[in-house]
């Protein structure tokens, strides 16, 4: 029998012959995943699937047959698998960062929403449909994102990845200086643990190299990709509007492909790091947002406080202005 495993890591196949047992099955996700406890989901719409806990029994004889049925695999309680607990070393993607005033700077942007009519491309190659997965407007968007595409759309993994870009951080003092931090590593440590912080290059290239994957941020308004942890095995790919991160999906539609048909449990947010076609595909599906102006223009942006109603051009001076006042809480006007 073929087994289709959608882990954290991506989708893999396993075979087993009709003898396999549920210690078997284990055995294999553990492999596939690197999960040493998990969840498991099947069917569609997914609902759990409890295994017997006597793991001799055959798989022939658990009521359901698993031959060709996708199982969706999450860590138990959210936990990142002991095989992503990587040490962080050096990105090489460098980007100019901004000084940061010492509590989290709120943004609300202008009305931009696409969930309700996400753009959707038919992906023929990969038998599915291409599609902008839209995180939530909280500050944490790029961690929501990231954590989409890695632990699926219904783990909430970011303290869990808040705190590993602040692990990566102490252990690479020489890396993740004051002056590459433009505050103390122990100020910044607890500034992005904050659920209010933003998380841009530098935590992007940390939480790459800790996951173990390639993590490729696509922007709407030039569809330029910047790329951290270039080489690794596997990535997803996010798409970034100025402000704010979506995650690219592959949605295992129906033929002709051309509409995401599948629920989002199912969908595939780990890609093949050779695999450049998905980045081609996610560079069209971004300037089908940029026609949409689904992107700020962050160095040019009309910005208002909205504490005492001052006004400004770009984020760099909503900054400015947030480190002289300690107002944070700025709109896109």
């Amino acid at each position: 029998m073929r087994i289709r495993i959608r882990g954290p890591g991506g989708v893999s196949t396993v075979s087993l012959d009709g003898a396999a047992t549920v210690s078997d099955l284990k055995a294999s996700i553990t492999e596939k995943t690197g999960l040493m406890s998990f969840t498991i989901k099947s069917g569609y719409p997914p609902q759990p699937l409890e295994l017997p806990l006597d793991v001799t029994t055959t798989l022939n004889n658990i009521g359901i047959n698993l031959d060709g049925e996708q199982l969706i695999i999450a860590a138990m309680g959210g936990n990142v698998s002991s095989r992503e607990r990587r040490p962080a070393s050096p990105s090489k993607n460098k980007s100019n960062t901004l000084s940061q005033p010492s509590q989290p700077l709120a943004l609300e942007r202008k009305t931009r929403d696409v969930s309700n009519d996400p753009p959707e491309l038919p992906f023929d190659t990969h038998s599915g449909t291409l599609v902008l997965r839209v995180m939530p407007d909280d500050n944490s968007c790029l961690f929501r994102a990231i954590g989409t595409a890695v632990f699926g759309v219904n783990q909430d993994a970011m303290g869990d990845l808040r705190n590993m870009v602040s692990a990566g951080i102490q252990s690479q003092p020489e890396t993740y200086s004051e002056a590459v931090l433009q505050r103390s590593p122990e100020a910044y440590c607890d500034w992005i643990q904050h659920p209010d912080s933003w998380g841009g290059a530098i935590e992007m290239g940390i939480l790459s190299q800790s996951l173990g994957i390639e993590i490729c941020s696509v922007s709407v308004q030039d569809q330029r990709i910047d790329r951290f942890n270039e080489g690794a095995p596997r990535r997803c790919v996010l798409v970034y509007s100025g402000i704010h991160y979506d995650v690219i999906a592959l949605n295992p539609s129906s033929p002709p492909f051309d509409k995401a048909d599948m629920p989002a449990e199912v969908d595939i947010t780990i890609f093949e790091g050779y695999d450049d076609e998905v980045l081609i595909r996610a560079q069209e599906l971004c300037q089908v947002l940029q026609k949409r102006g689904y992107f700020t223009d962050t160095a040019k942006f009309d910005i208002q406080c909205n504490v005492c109603k001052w006004k400004g051009n770009g984020e760099q001076a909503a900054t400015q202005h947030a480190t002289e006042t300690g107002h944070m809480n700025f709109g896109e006007t």
